[in-house]
């Protein structure tokens, strides 16, 4: 289906591709930074980067989609990250007639630069200057990563809803940029977002606590964290570290995704 979504594209006119819904906050921060922010007539909740994006009409969650919100605006090209969903509603859009091109997920330095250049193949437009500027920042954020000679062990926490606690494990956004910031998860032996109970945060032991600097049950208050037991006696609640970090830069792996790594880094090292 993806190839087929890329003949369509490429079989219309570059007129009949001005009119761009983004679905996904990273697919529409590469679609501004390619310098095409003005064929966007719509954007999914999760674009909220650069601000000028939450101007336009939203068409929901990302995860959540309707087709008939998203068809409603009248688009000429669907761009989309891979993990949209539901899968009926993705189905519904890729049968609509319209050009439907799914971007590659993939939370690492070269996960980034193809979805950069998914973009431009999509949008017509040359990517490889800013595939180029985003791998001079991983370049940088390497070098602050081999500095460290005692990597300090970090565990994300997605919320803390009721005491109980949702955590990053392995082959997640967060496991991923802890460790392009010199990092070790804390989460570790099994895959995804899961809650983690208080045996394991025990011996997990993190020295950091990386949380999305939002509120609710995303953004508890450090007294908050660290009055739960297993949180209270662990290395990070006896330095209260705590690090907070915008959800989009922190877990969007898109253009900034290098400069989030050096942020995290120095909010963990001190630098």
């Amino acid at each position: 289906m993806r190839a087929l979504a890329f003949l369509l594209l490429t079989a219309l006119p570059c007129a009949a591709q001005d009119r761009i819904v983004s679905l996904g906050g990273s697919v529409s921060e590469i679609v501004a930074a390619l310098g095409a922010e003005d064929r966007l007539i719509a954007r999914d909740s999760t674009t909220l980067f650069p601000e000028s994006l939450t101007a336009l009409p939203d068409v929901g969650y990302v995860r959540a989609l309707s087709p008939e919100g998203v068809l409603s605006v009248g688009p000429d090209m669907i761009l989309a990250e891979d993990g949209a969903g539901p899968v009926e509603a993705v189905e519904a859009l890729q049968q609509a007639g319209i050009p439907f091109v799914s971007i590659p997920e993939d939370p690492s330095p070269q996960g980034v630069l193809a979805k950069i250049r998914a973009v431009g193949e999509a949008l017509d437009i040359d990517a490889e200057p800013l595939a180029a500027q985003v791998a001079a920042g991983f370049d940088r954020a390497a070098t602050a990563r081999a500095d460290v000679t005692e990597p300090k062990k970090v565990l994300f926490i997605l919320s803390a809803q009721g005491g109980r606690l949702m955590v990053g494990g392995e082959h997640t956004a967060a496991g991923a940029i802890i460790e392009l910031a010199g990092g070790i998860n804390a989460a570790t032996g099994f895959d995804g977002y899961k809650p983690m109970t208080d045996e394991a945060i025990l011996t997990a032991a993190p020295d950091v606590i990386l949380m999305m600097d939002r509120g609710g049950d995303h953004g508890a208050a450090n007294e908050v964290l660290f009055a739960q037991a297993a949180l209270g006696a662990s290395p990070a609640a006896k330095t209260d570290a705590v690090v907070r970090m915008d959800g989009l830069l922190l877990l969007g792996f898109g253009p900034r995704t290098p400069d989030a790594a050096i942020q995290l880094h120095d909010a963990i090292y001190g630098g």
